[in-house]
């Protein structure tokens, strides 16, 4: 029931309000009244009214006063005007305090009780409101806070209760996203909805959910990796951890379950974005960079691989990396080349039976493709190309054109176009983006930067575009970079 107070100095006025009141307005009774601004003020500190009918002529001070000087203690509160005249500079006044309607006298009783019929519509909608957020609120407690403990059975029984939990059992379920989009999570949410009732809330930086029983764990988790696959952008990283179904009082125990399954997905995950990242790096970076920058990088590689994975599937993985730039340095594996294969590393690799005679062998073969690599990307270029590239290395971050290499490179555009192609096999576009990329990358390293200043200072204006511009380039975001090269420094 929501409580009514009349505030007017008019008694005939006070009398037909609080008659009908008293008649009987469905959600509504009658509060109290007051017949000037001060006795205003005093009941509505008094009675705390859900609705307040506030005259605007009175003695003492007006109603638009009694407004202002309430309307900050009772914000929740509806008011609403009348007065002998329709007025627009009052009206205008009442906007800023938040007032529900400006009736006119006389007001019928019609008009009085659709007034208040549309306030107990808005009364409803705020309480529904609040439910929903008190509800996510102890959601956020409970799986915060409460689930990591051990409950006796009443605790799980109040917990239940309160959360509106139909089964005593249920699971946990962790899942981390590679995403900077505050919007990614809202639309995976909508999408699990529509089959399964839970809780969520963000915690260590990840999705946590509760799947109450009944509840197949298999049908959940197919479920849940279909609907990342659809949902999630591709390219996002998605991770999860699920624990095993537990009652309510060892629910910490899902928990434990479900971070020690993400964690170790995560290390594993890791390892091979790492490996992924590192020969994008040296292939890119290959016959460009000094001979010792990529080295240090295929040493990284090359290390944590033989200390992960078992020595005949490293060595394999070595094949393909050393066949992959072998053909980036002659183009030898290329359906139109004529070039021969310069070395076999599967066959020289067949040998090869432990650490020691692989580093010997690796250094060997990885001067050899760098040297044919360096041959082909720098031996042999034009002056114009030379120029070009490096007013390219003085100028990235800037917004440079193909029109502005040319003019520094002093022919046309047209010509530098086909240098890039023809030498470098790449666009102007994609040897500038290449070339940010790479002094991005030196920049997260330095951990010096935040992303938005890392991206200026490489030549995007819109952080955005460079996060999409370095995930398709590098293959994660550079958030996601910065994680790992602060992972490898701890190492």
């Amino acid at each position: 029931m929501y409580t009514v107070l009349i505030v007017d100095d008019e008694e005939p006025v006070i009398e037909s309000y609080s008659f009908i009141l008293e008649q009987g307005v469905d959600g509504f009774t009658l509060a109290g009244i007051a017949r000037s601004g001060p006795e205003a003020v005093a009941r509505i500190n008094e009675l705390s009214p859900d609705v307040v009918f506030m005259d605007i002529n009175m003695p003492g001070f007006d109603g638009l006063e009694a407004i202002s000087r309430v309307h900050e203690c009772f914000p929740n509160t509806i008011f609403v005007l009348s007065t002998a005249y329709e007025r627009f500079d009052i009206a205008r006044k009442a906007i800023p305090l938040g007032v529900y309607a400006y009736l006119v006298k006389p007001v019928t009783r019609q008009l009085f009780v659709e007034t208040l019929a549309g306030i107990k519509g808005e009364m409803e909608k705020r309480r529904a409101s609040l439910s929903i957020s008190q509800s996510a609120l102890l959601a956020d407690r409970f799986l915060r806070e409460t689930i990591w403990k051990a409950m006796d059975e009443s605790s799980w029984r109040e917990h239940r209760q309160t959360l509106h939990l139909d089964s005593d059992k249920g699971m946990v379920c962790f899942i981390g996203l590679d995403s900077e989009q505050d919007n990614v999570y809202s639309r995976l949410n909508l999408a699990i909805d529509l089959k399964w009732k839970f809780l969520f809330t963000m915690h260590l930086n990840l999705g946590m959910y509760y799947f109450p029983s009944p509840v197949d764990p298999e049908c959940l988790i197919s479920f849940l990796e279909k609907t990342i696959a659809s949902q999630i952008p591709s390219g996002i990283l998605a991770i999860t951890g699920f624990g095993s179904v537990r009652h309510g009082t060892e629910l910490y125990l899902s928990c434990t379950e479900a971070l020690g399954e993400l964690q170790h997905k995560r290390v594993r995950t890791d390892i091979r974005l790492r490996e992924r990242l590192r020969i994008v790096q040296i292939r890119r970076k290959l016959g460009l960079s000094e001979l010792e920058e990529l080295r240090s990088i295929f040493t990284e590689y090359w290390e944590e691989s033989f200390s992960s994975f078992p020595f005949a599937l490293a060595k394999a993985k070595m094949v393909a990396l050393f066949s992959l730039l072998i053909d980036d340095a002659t183009g030898c594996y290329q359906s139109s080349s004529d070039t021969l294969v310069p070395f076999d590393p599967a066959e020289e690799l067949l040998g090869v039976e432990d650490i020691a005679a692989w580093k010997d062998w690796a250094q060997a073969a990885f001067n050899r493709v760098y040297s044919l690599a360096r041959l082909k990307r720098t031996g042999q270029f034009p002056v114009p190309l030379v120029k070009a590239l490096s007013y390219i290395e003085e100028c990235y971050d800037k917004q440079i054109q193909l029109s502005d290499v040319a003019d520094a490179a002093q022919v046309s555009s047209a010509y530098v176009s086909k240098l890039f192609t023809e030498h470098l096999e790449s666009t102007f576009v994609d040897y500038l983006t290449e070339i940010r990329v790479a002094h991005a990358e030196r920049l997260i390293r330095e951990n010096t930067l935040t992303i938005k200043e890392i991206s200026n200072a490489v030549g995007y204006q819109d952080p955005n575009y460079f996060s999409k511009i370095f995930r398709k380039s590098v293959g994660i975001s550079p958030s996601m970079y910065a994680q790992r090269s602060r992972y490898d420094e701890e190492k």
